[in-house]
């Protein structure tokens, strides 16, 4: 019973290094796919000589991800956070560019499609602050003056 129970252990930890090692690949495809994309936005503008509010989200759109990438990479978590804002981000973009040929419904369902994005990320940091993981609660007692 306890060399299976070794064994068991040791494949357990092989296998849980393969999938960091896998994981940590993934984030650094896609920080080099966005940071390659980054770049091809700004030789863009440079062209054009010019710089457009929608490029301007298209560059925050990028520093979003990464940003994402960064927070996962120090923690091992990524809030949920992340991905609405780089949704709301991406529909005003959406907006912005297509507003001409967008009717007014189209236009206020997108509009309505941020709002309900927002609501979510207030619900999401509500609960977190009044309901915090016991992580969370954890540091609050070491340091009860942080806010977030």
């Amino acid at each position: 019973m306890n060399i299976k129970s070794h064994t068991f252990d040791r494949l357990r930890k092989a296998f849980s290094s393969g999938l960091d090692i896998v994981e940590y690949a993934g984030l650094l495809v896609i920080a080099c796919a966005t940071t390659i994309a980054m770049y091809q936005e700004v030789m863009v503008m440079v062209e054009a000589r010019r710089v457009a509010l929608a490029d301007l989200l298209l560059m925050f759109l990028y520093l979003e991800v990464l940003a994402m990438i960064g927070q996962y990479a120090k923690s091992g978590q990524l809030p949920v956070r992340f991905p609405l804002y780089i949704g709301m981000v991406a529909l005003a973009r959406y907006l912005i560019l297509d507003l001409k040929d967008m009717g007014e419904w189209r236009v206020i369902s997108v509009a309505t499609a941020i709002l309900l994005l927002t609501i979510a990320v207030l619900i999401i940091r509500y609960g977190h602050v009044r309901f915090p993981y016991s992580e969370d609660a954890d540091e609050k007692v070491d340091k009860p003056y942080v806010r977030e």
